[in-house]
């Protein structure tokens, strides 16, 4: 496709660059029996198998692409949670 002076330009990242993409947090998982699972109730307590102080994982899709550190955002956003990335996937190299 040849470019043309329609064609929207950005710094890097080419025509894609402005395209949103959907990318998922995950904190922990939990292996509960199906019965303990049936058992929950309002205010029931799910353990994880991490730490408030571990880190997080990004996923794009499937794609493990970062890690980070959670954190509460201030000012007129306070108590929205934020991720602050401390680690991030190479092409074709998985996170270890």
């Amino acid at each position: 496709m040849a470019e043309t002076s329609d064609t929207p330009k950005t710094e890097s990242g080419g025509l894609f660059a402005t395209v949103p993409i959907e990318m998922t947090v995950s904190v922990g998982k939990a292996r509960p029996l199906i019965r303990d699972l049936l058992a929950l109730g309002e205010n029931a307590v799910l353990p994880l198998d991490t730490r408030v102080d571990d880190l997080v994982e990004l996923f794009v899709g499937d794609r493990l692409v970062a890690r980070g550190e959670l954190e509460e955002l201030e000012g007129e956003e306070a108590g929205q949670l934020a991720v602050r990335i401390t680690q991030i996937a190479e092409a074709g190299k998985p996170l270890s």
